[in-house]
């Protein structure tokens, strides 16, 4: 959302129904390792089952309910019903750049090219192959949960610390990448709101002359995440794009 300092990216998400193997319906866990990440319920109901420095947590959902964690906080959405959320991204280009790492099996974690398989969906093709690719990914990353909550009961909060390793060794190629981005949004914004302060400090009007009001458009398809189905918006401005990154959507 241009113009919001921290680059803040907005999308509506409704949580897959997808029954897993522990009986639970819900999305794929993972972790964000550059950005914070808050959920805004609007509807049905849920929970969001999350591993950080505490230990294991579950935060019920409901409408109303507003729960943010930050990085490095592992985290798996369940959907007790019609759940439907929406998702506050701070960094906005990142968690599009490659931010997020998702709980695969140690192997996988261990392997780039395999993660990178692992986590792709198909480019084209129908909706249900879509539907299909996206469960199993979710199915696999489950693998990998599953083994972290048994660590983590054994060993305590301390048992994250070889994931977390693994994560950041997977996004290790891509921080160069992700540094452009953050300084052509989050840091512009922030430089644009410091330059106001210092205008107004000095009795001069700054931006306020540049006044504007936006409006975004839904965009027709809803992609799928790794939560949910996700829509997303488009800015009426041309998008700034950096590797086919649409860094305000």
């Amino acid at each position: 959302m241009a113009g919001f300092p921290g680059g803040v990216a907005l999308s509506e998400l409704t949580v897959y129904d997808w029954e897993a193997a522990d009986g639970c319906a819900g999305g794929t866990p993972h972790l964000h390792t550059a950005s914070s990440e808050g959920y805004v319920v609007v509807a049905g109901a849920g929970a969001v089952q999350t591993l950080s420095s505490v230990g294991r947590e579950e935060h019920p959902l409901a409408p109303g309910d507003i729960v943010s964690f930050t990085p490095g906080t592992v985290h798996r959405l369940i959907n007790g019903g019609d759940l439907r959320l929406l998702v506050v991204m701070s960094n906005a280009g990142l968690p599009e750049a490659g931010d997020a790492v998702m709980t695969f099996p140690d192997d996988v974690l261990a392997d780039p090219e395999a993660y990178a398989r692992a986590a792709a969906l198909p480019a084209g093709g129908s909706d249900d192959a879509r539907a299909a690719a996206a469960r199993a990914r979710r199915d696999l990353a489950l693998e990998g949960y599953a083994s972290l909550c048994a660590a983590i009961d054994e060993e305590g909060p301390s048992a994250l610390e070889r994931f977390h390793r693994r994560a950041a060794a997977l996004v290790q190629p891509r921080v160069a990448r992700w540094r452009t981005i953050w300084q052509q949004t989050v840091a512009a914004e922030t430089d644009a709101t410091r330059a106001q302060l210092d205008a107004l400090e000095a009795g001069r009007r700054g931006a306020l002359g540049e006044a504007a009001v936006t409006r975004a458009t839904p965009r027709d398809a809803r992609g799928f995440g790794m939560c949910g189905r996700l829509t997303t918006w488009q800015w009426p401005t041309q998008a700034i794009e950096d590797g086919g990154v649409d860094r305000r959507a």
